[in-house]
């Protein structure tokens, strides 16, 4: 079943769009790097992908927008914040974002440059340090972290920056999808190595993945863990 997915995504759903946006075939054909291939992507004006835009986008900050209302969030953390797209969607008192892509990050500054409740900074040890939020956020963002070390060092930051809540969005179960594309099990490392976490909710994707239709359906979850002490 997953290898049938794989292959109709690597084919239909991410290869085409990319080769469309991109303009590039080496981008689509050849990994470079998790880093430098959001930086490659957004230099050549490129987004953040299909789901920051049309019915998941607004699916997605409804679901977020909601959580931050219900549950009284002062503050937010993003770790993949992107184009800054998906962001102007949202309704948070107080937000970071950061991005491994420095030019990801100006484009959020130019966007957001008369926001002053936004701040944006590029992914560095001094950066992230005393990073802290009551939630902390990873939209469409693990099954881009292709490399273990970036995947561990990734949530290890994504957890200990949060003091309540932490919300991911994505698939959840280990695959090659693409090259740029890993989708893994996280819930099982965050159950071995996060444990005063627990999963609090699990909100499946209306518009689940359809390899004809790939611009407006996910592979992704909502998937929102809390402090056990809380």
């Amino acid at each position: 079943m997953l290898s049938v997915l794989k292959r109709k995504i690597g084919k239909t759903a991410f290869g085409k769009r990319l080769k469309k946006i991109l303009g590039k075939e080496t981008v689509v054909d050849t990994f470079i790097g998790s880093k430098k291939y959001w930086e490659n992507r957004y230099v050549a004006d490129g987004n953040s992908g299909s789901g920051s835009y049309g019915r998941l986008a607004l699916y997605k900050a409804e679901f977020i927008n909601n959580f931050v209302l219900e549950n009284k969030i002062d503050k937010v953390i993003e770790f993949g914040s992107g184009d800054g797209h998906q962001l102007t969607l949202a309704k948070y008192p107080s937000y970071t974002g950061f991005d491994v892509s420095q030019k990801a990050v100006d484009l959020c500054q130019e966007l957001f440059k008369d926001d002053h409740s936004k701040t944006f900074l590029l992914v560095t040890e001094e950066n992230l340090k005393n990073q802290q939020a009551a939630l902390t956020m990873s939209l469409d963002v693990i099954y881009h972290l292709i490399e273990n070390e970036v995947y561990e060092t990734y949530m290890n930051t994504l957890f200990s920056a949060s003091t309540k809540y932490v919300i991911i969005y994505a698939s959840n179960y280990d695959e090659r999808i693409a090259p740029h594309v890993l989708s893994r099990k996280f819930t099982t490392w965050v159950a071995n190595n996060m444990l005063n976490w627990e999963l609090a909710t699990h909100e499946k994707n209306p518009y689940p993945y359809d390899p004809t239709n790939p611009d407006h359906t996910s592979i992704a979850d909502f998937y929102v863990y809390k402090k056990r002490d809380l």
